[in-house]
């Protein structure tokens, strides 16, 4: 918002801003390993962001450019045109300076692959950026672009945004323009979005989206500037959903929101989900179903030449556990169809549920790596991202708030999820919580 409004103003031109920018991924990215390729593209020069500079996930076809999936198995081989959401993301005006990293086919928490090596968190380089949007939050984080491309089908927007110290909406299923072989699986889990360092700016960012795609099944968000008066019922887990101890300072950092929230006048109650152990059970046996569809018909998915043997141990990994396990896959994936067509029981009794993203702050880099065995890899990983998959299959919207730090100065995101629809009710509490608990919009490391 800022940045447009030296661009208004004629204070800074596009190019100036292009440069500055591209001058400090050049800076950044040495350290942090974010950067896939560097790219020499406009946005369209008409629309509300134009000029402003931003990165792209490389797991998005954009015409000219290879689409990697941070693998060895895809070809590379420039994409013949660009997907709807990128043509979408253009024609706002963005301006993308780069693709950037993700672990392969981004079926990870944390952004570090064979292909491209461990993407370093702008706080603490020892630690993961999480993932599987981990390049594009080390550079919104570091302070290189004002915002970057996520997206999202089990927490891949809202764990950078909270090991990064950054917000990041999830939206509802189908606010945003995407790719439409998506709503042919059992289950669509994947949402595009952005991760920014202001609830302001995220807020524009949908209400401008919005103009170009409107989805008329869901109601609108429109601009959302400042906090509605209306007093919410907010239900606040504090617990951890994996059976396993909470870290203590993410915890803190939950019931902190949950009593700021009650000072401003919110009813604060804690709640319980009807989440347990099978829920996890059923959305691993889904990941392990998409990654045998990936190693086996990977052509199909990701293109010509693509080549399954090249994959990673963990997407092969979870392709034999679908062979394994297939005969349990079916009732799995009825019970997650019917999960995604529900509303959402807690929601009978609480306007939003004030969780956290995820189990404890950024791990060390390796923590979660592809060096790490698979089942140790996929027991870690349960622990840590119990919070996030809800939402996925649900189709309800959750953002990430950075509200905290542990005393090692790591930041701590705490999300707020709410029913479908409502992104305008989330934007609306996340402003009213920026105000009350403000953090740092950049890395201090």
């Amino acid at each position: 918002m800022d940045l447009l409004h030296l661009l208004r103003k004629r204070e800074v031109s596009a190019a100036e801003l292009r440069a500055a920018a591209q001058a400090r991924i050049d800076v950044a990215n040495p350290s942090l390993n974010a950067v896939v390729r560097t790219l020499d593209v406009e946005g369209n020069a008409a629309g509300p962001f134009a000029g402003i500079p931003t990165v792209l996930k490389d797991n998005e076809d954009l015409e000219g450019y290879p689409t990697l999936h941070g693998s060895w198995a895809p070809a590379d081989r420039p994409a013949t045109g660009s997907n709807p959401w990128v043509a979408q993301y253009l024609g706002l005006g963005f301006a993308p300076l780069a693709k950037t990293t993700l672990p392969e086919f981004g079926l990870t928490a944390t952004t570090e692959s064979s292909r491209y090596g461990a993407t370093r968190n702008p706080w603490n380089t020892g630690h993961s950026t999480g993932g599987s949007s981990g390049g594009s939050a080390a550079l919104v984080a570091s302070g290189a672009v004002p915002i970057g491309h996520a997206n999202d089908g089990g927490g891949s927007i809202r764990i950078p945004a909270a090991l990064n110290g950054l917000v990041g909406l999830k939206p509802s299923r189908g606010r945003l323009i995407d790719l439409p072989e998506l709503d042919r699986l059992p289950v669509n889990l994947v949402t595009q979005g952005v991760l920014t360092r202001s609830v302001r700016d995220t807020a524009y960012y949908f209400a401008e989206a919005e103009r170009v795609y409107r989805n008329p099944d869901l109601p609108p968000i429109g601009m959302v500037v400042r906090p509605e008066r209306r007093r919410l019922r907010v239900g606040l887990l504090a617990e951890s959903l994996a059976g396993t101890p909470l870290d203590p300072h993410t915890r803190d950092a939950v019931i902190d929101a949950g009593r700021t929230l009650a000072d401003l006048g919110h009813e604060v109650s804690e709640v319980t989900l009807d989440v347990g152990e099978q829920f996890g059970r059923d959305f691993l046996r889904y990941w392990a179903l998409l990654s045998f569809m990936l190693q086996r018909a990977g052509g199909r998915f990701i293109g010509e030449g693509f080549d399954g043997s090249k994959t990673e141990a963990l997407t092969k990994g979870l392709s034999a556990m679908f062979v394994q396990q297939a005969v349990k896959t079916p009732l799995s994936m009825r019970r997650l169809v019917r999960a995604s067509r529900e509303p959402e029981p807690v929601y009978q009794d609480v306007d939003i549920v004030v969780s956290p993203v995820v189990s404890h702050p950024a791990p060390p880099i390796g923590y979660l790596g592809p060096d790490v065995p698979v089942r140790e890899q996929l027991v870690r990983l349960l622990r840590f991202t119990s919070f996030t998959p809800l939402q996925n299959v649900c189709g309800s919207p959750a953002i990430s708030l950075p509200l905290a730090r542990n005393p090692e100065g790591l930041p701590i995101g705490v999300q707020v999820a709410a029913p479908v629809g409502e992104e305008r009710r989330l934007l609306s509490i996340a402003l009213e919580l920026e105000e009350a608990m403000p953090w740092p919009r950049t890395a201090t490391a």
